[in-house]
This record gives structure tokens, C-alpha cells and sequence, in this order.
């Protein structure tokens, strides 16, 4: 996400900090990159003008060029910037003032509005909430079918009028059933097109004028680049958008559209779509967003998503077991699935401040496939095997390496680092005991 104008961008930022004082030939070099980068992004040309126009403003100012770390400071201003860009701070979803609040999505075909749809539901519901979602979409066969199966995943109620022929008359008779079972919000899955046209805005402009949604967000495709910031602004000018959905953020190398769209039309992104799983779609913080572009990390957003994955119970548990020194293979494997549970780990390793900057990690798909065959392994012991692995002799090992499709150098070397891991949770338990720090640790924490 955004890698090729964040490693453009710490390029430049790398040698501005490597002056002992700026001068305004080096703040106008760095700026000429960074114009460059943005234009490489795809961001709208009219943006990056008066982007650019308020950074130099700022960095010429005598409080950055007098400054102890005139580079750090340049910086901190490039920060301030591209989050104003984005919008300066989350927005939050509006309430209707009588329940229930009605949420309409639009968008072109294949910018993932069902599946966003689905997304949306689920996340509402775990703020307490119980949404219905509305198949809106008469025009694609397979749309209606698509939705019921999204809400059937999640477990959430669909509502599929048979005989209505409009979609309005399907959203209105929708809305009618939420009021009767108290479900709120009302989520309105409309139709699609390839391209923006006039029967398209003709029935979303009916849709609006029958029920009045509280919000009109628009699902665009974030890797589509200036195609959907041009596609938002047409949307906006027939239906008044409330705000935009950016989904596939995960595969934008570029950046062009979140950077752009808000500038453009004026409205917000409330919300980003990480990932194709049904929980993969999370509130826009343009302030986290810009630290990440930056390779500042985005602590808070890793914290968000390790309380949602830790179950606090287990978490308590797993204390006392290591206090007790009976943390086994089971327990392993249960915390590795919860780091799974966080996310892709290539989204995490941004999350982390610097650690995206540092060259020879490995590869995250590859990590991802060594969490996979770890587990794999784990699974393919016997419940007796996983809590007490002394007994894996080599007939065992073999039978293990059989059942997960690996090899026994594989089952050997997860042996071992867990073994590894056991005596250095010994050592560490003992030092807290003593007040000492323990030496030689079988791994390094670097």
C-alpha cells in the first residue's frame, strides 16, 4: 500500500535530514522530488500544486530553517499536510434522529459494492447494532444471490423483495421491515454500471428521493487511480455523496485516489477496504495514513486490531501458564493464529514505525506460508504429542511431517525453536524473580 511514493518520499526526506541546516535551494530540490513522486502516485495535478504551494509556505518559515532539526521539521510538515489533504481526522457514520438510519452505497460495477456492503453490516454490528441489508440491485442476475450469500457468512438479515419492480419500491418496502423487526441501520446495495450514465443517476436519484438516506457513500475502486476520483466527482454531482469508501486500498501501490478524492469533491473518506475477508474494511484515520506514507508507523491502528483479536480470557490463562512454566505447543499455536487473526502480515510490518524502512526482511507471503506450515504441523500432532513434545520420537516426527505435507527437517526445526523459546521464557521468569536481566538469550530480540 502507497510503496512506491513512501519509498520515494523517505528518499528525499533521508538526505533533507542529513543537512546540519537548510537553506530554500534545498527545501525548492526536495520539493521538485517530491512533486515528482506525487505526480508518479497519479494524484491529480490541480492537487499537488496547491499541496506543494502550502508545504513551501511553511518549510521557508523561519521556524523551520532556524530550527535544531530543520530536515525533522520539514517532515513534520509534509505530515500535517498530507493528512489535511485526506481530511485531517476520521468521520464517523451520521444517525438518523428516528431510527433507523438508512446508509445507501452506489458505485461502478466491480468496485466491490456487495461484498463492501457485507463488510459494512458486520462492522456496524460489532458496535452494538443490528443492520438489514437491502438487495437493491435488479439489474445484475447474480447481484441478489451474491448479497444473501455475503449475509449468510456473517450471519446478518437480507431482505430480497420478489415481486417489487422498482428498486425504489424494493428499498422502501425494505425500510418497512426494518421498522417492524427494529433493525438499524438499513444498508441499500444498489445497482452498477460500467461507467457513469444517465439511467444509472436517474434510478439512484429515485432511490434518494423515496427514502432520504441519511448517508450516501460512495464505494470506489482505490486502484483505479484518477478513473475513480473523475467517477466520484460525477457521482457527487448527481447524488450529493456524504462520503466515499475506498476499496483494494491493500493493492495501491500508488496512492492516487485517496490522496486526491477528497481534495477534488470536498467529502470525506470514511471508510478503507483492506482485504477481501468480510472484516477487512476499516474507518479512515488520515492522520495514520499519512504516518504510514511517511514510514512512521500507525502504532495505534496495530493496538486496535491486537484488542480485537486477543480474547481476554485467553490472554489471562496464558499469563498464569507462563508464570507456571506449562506453556505448550497448544498454546503456541493458539497465539500464532491470533497474530493471523490481526490481519495480512505485510499490513502489520506498516503498522510497525521503521520496520517497512528496513532492507532484508523476508518476504511477508513467505512468512505468512511458514505461520501456515507451522500450524500445519502443530495440527497434525496428537493432543498428548502437542503438550508433552519430549515424547516425539523419530517414527512420530515422520508421521507428523506425513500428515501436514512437510518434512521432518521441517517438524525438527519447530521443535527446536520452541524448545528454544521455553528456555529463554525460563530465563526471563527466573531474571524477573532476581532483578536481573538474563544473558545469552537463545535468539536475538533485534
Amino acid at each position: 500500500m502507497f510503496q512506491g511514493l513512501s519509498d520515494r518520499l523517505n528518499g528525499v526526506f533521508k538526505r533533507l535530514r542529513g543537512y546540519g541546516s537548510l537553506t530554500e535551494d534545498n527545501i525548492g530540490e526536495a520539493l521538485r522530488e517530491v512533486r515528482l513522486a506525487l505526480l508518479e502516485a497519479d494524484v491529480n495535478v490541480k492537487v499537488v500544486r496547491s499541496f506543494l504551494e502550502r508545504v513551501r509556505e511553511r518549510a521557508v518559515g523561519r521556524d523551520v530553517l532556524e530550527s535544531l532539526t530543520p530536515g525533522q521539521q520539514v517532515v513534520k510538515v509534509v505530515y500535517e499536510e498530507l493528512a489535511a489533504l485526506m481530511g485531517g481526522e476520521a468521520n464517523r457514520l451520521r444517525t438518523a434522529g428516528q431510527p433507523p438510519t438508512v446508509i445507501m452505497l452506489v458505485g461502478l460495477q466491480g468496485s466491490g459494492k456487495t461484498t463492501t456492503a457485507g463488510k459494512l453490516a458486520r462492522l456496524v454490528r460489532g458496535q452494538g447494532q443490528r443492520p438489514l441489508l437491502v438487495a437493491a440491485d435488479l439489474q445484475r442476475p447474480a447481484a441478489q444471490d451474491q448479497l444473501v450469500t455475503v449475509g449468510r457468512t456473517i450471519q446478518i438479515d437480507v431482505y430480497r423483495a420478489a415481486g417489487a419492480s422498482t428498486p425504489a419500491a424494493v428499498c422502501r418496502e425494505a425500510l418497512r421491515h426494518a421498522r417492524s423487526r427494529m433493525l438499524d441501520p438499513v444498508i441499500l446495495d444498489t445497482a452498477g454500471r460500467l461507467h457513469v450514465d444517465e439511467a444509472l443517476m436517474e434510478e439512484l436519484c429515485a432511490i434518494k428521493a423515496e427514502l432520504k438516506p441519511t448517508e450516501i457513500l460512495m464505494v470506489a475502486d482505490a486502484m483505479t487511480g484518477q478513473d475513480a476520483v473523475n467517477s466520484a466527482t460525477a457521482f457527487h454531482r448527481a447524488l450529493e455523496l456524504t462520503g466515499y469508501i475506498l476499496t483494494k486500498l491493500d493493492g495501491d501501490t500508488r496512492g492516487g485516489a485517496a490522496l486526491s478524492i477528497r481534495a477534488v469533491t470536498g467529502v470525506p473518506i470514511k471508510f478503507v477496504g483492506l482485504g477481501e475477508k468480510l472484516d477487512a474494511l476499516e474507518v479512515f484515520h488520515p492522520e495514520r495514513m499519512a504516518s504510514r506514507i511517511l514510514g512512521m508507523g500507525d502504532v495505534l491502528s496495530l493496538v486496535e486490531k491486537a484488542e480485537q483479536a486477543v480474547d481476554e480470557k485467553q490472554a489471562a490463562a496464558l499469563q498464569k501458564k507462563l508464570k507456571a512454566q506449562t506453556f505448550t505447543l497448544e498454546d503456541f499455536r493458539d497465539q500464532l493464529r491470533q497474530v493471523r487473526g490481526m490481519g495480512p502480515l505485510d499490513q502489520l510490518i506498516g503498522m510497525i514505525p521503521g520496520l517497512s524502512r528496513l532492507k532484508g526482511l523476508p518476504d511477508a507471503s513467505e512468512q505468512e506460508r511458514d505461520l501456515k506450515r507451522v500450524e500445519a504441523i502443530i495440527d497434525s500432532m496428537t493432543p498428548g504429542e502437542r503438550r508433552r513434545p519430549e515424547i516425539l520420537n523419530g517414527s512420530r516426527r515422520k508421521r507428523i511431517a506425513d500428515g501436514s505435507g512437510t518434512t521432518v527437517t521441517d517438524v525438527n526445526r519447530l521443535l527446536k525453536q520452541f524448545g528454544e523459546m521455553q528456555k529463554m521464557m525460563r530465563q526471563l521468569m527466573q531474571a524477573g524473580k532476581g532483578g536481573r536481566v538474563p544473558r545469552n538469550l537463545p535468539f536475538s530480540l533485534h
